[in-house]
């Protein structure tokens, strides 16, 4: 937030993950190139594994990104990472006509959207409701979608926690209540 980053000794770094990588935290996050993990978090090489992909959705390719971290690589933290004035929610909430490609990202936002509207019936601006439902409903997709991040969850190896970077202060607000213990 204050644009200030810790200084990192990338070439120590890199020989020492020629070893092997354990990455403390799972990022899944949108893809959109504001929003760079890494930097956000401010961390260095080795720390996270990120997995972004527009309006940060969850399907079978990121789902699996994600068990193979959490249960092969044993990071102990899965963060979901949405963002103000996503595109990919922004589209969903739009409407339109999109290639077959992107409607497959909308088709994973639409509940989110659905939600929105109804718990903010009367919002002129529906997109910021939209983009923190959003992480909610990706994040119980996490969960309804993988016996293997259920288990660890339960067995407390793996906790869950979620936010929304704000643009520009650089500010994650955090959702408490969707933390794991």
């Amino acid at each position: 937030m204050k644009g200030k980053h810790s200084h990192a000794n990338y070439k120590r770094e890199r020989a020492e993950l020629t070893k092997g990588q354990h990455p403390y935290a799972i990022v899944l996050s949108c893809s959109d190139s504001r929003v760079p993990p890494e930097i956000v978090f401010d961390e260095s090489l080795g720390k996270l594994f990120v997995v972004r992909v527009a309006g940060n959705v969850v399907d079978p390719v990121t789902l699996g990104s994600i068990e193979y971290a959490a249960e092969h690589l044993h990071s102990k933290l899965l963060f979901v990472l949405g963002h103000e004035s996503c595109g990919a929610v922004k589209a969903t909430v739009d409407g339109g006509k999109f290639s077959p490609g992107i409607e497959a990202i909308i088709e994973k936002i639409k509940p989110a959207v659905a939600i929105a509207r109804r718990k903010h019936p009367d919002a002129k601006d529906i997109l910021p409701f939209a983009v923190d439902e959003n992480v909610a409903v990706q994040t119980k997709s996490v969960l309804d979608q993988s016996d293997i991040i259920k288990e660890l969850v339960e067995k407390k190896e793996l906790r869950i926690a979620t936010g929304v970077y704000r643009l520009a202060s650089g500010k994650i607000n955090l959702s408490p209540a969707r933390m794991t213990n």
